[in-house]
């Protein structure tokens, strides 16, 4: 067993693990955040993606104690307060999800995407970028036209601001 701390979602959490837990064990079971999805286990299907330090990671392939000491930020901690994440606002007004099991992984992906190009993203990297992450419902279209209008309005709050 093993002694972990980390800030999830900006606050402060600890817990013994034993040190085959993985990350997505110890958010959904003891943190209590169920946002974060186990779907199959394998790294195949990017339900389960956080941020670690800022970094987009599939939270089944790494341990918790991997974790130790590190920032977390999962799906529930992106809004603030009432008002949702430009990308989770984005997902909703360009209908981004259907059944919303992939919902949070591909919200987390695209948030991790956008931060690293910006406005800069066409429709073909935006799919390219997305191959770790499956969707059986919606086809990718509108996920695409969310991600994409999201870039756009992140962008432009980005500028407004400078």
């Amino acid at each position: 067993m093993a002694s972990i701390s980390m800030t999830v979602n900006g606050k402060s959490v600890t817990g013994t693990v034993e040190d085959r837990t993985l990350l997505v064990n110890f958010i959904r079971e003891n943190v209590g955040l169920t946002g974060t999805h186990v779907g199959c286990d394998t790294s195949q299907c990017g339900a389960c993606v956080v941020h670690v330090d800022g970094i987009a990671v599939k939270s089944c392939t790494m341990l918790a104690v991997q974790a130790d000491g590190r920032s977390v930020t999962t799906i529930e901690g992106l809004a603030s307060g009432d008002q949702l994440h430009p990308v989770q606002a984005a997902f909703r007004e360009h209908h981004g999800l259907q059944c919303g099991f992939c919902t949070p992984g591909m919200i987390m992906a695209a948030v991790d995407m956008i931060n690293r190009y910006g406005a800069n993203l066409d429709e073909a990297t935006i799919r390219h970028e997305l191959e770790g992450n499956i969707c059986r419902c919606t086809g990718y279209h509108n996920i695409v036209k969310a991600i994409q209008a999201a870039a756009n309005e992140m962008a432009g709050l980005t500028q407004a601001a400078e």
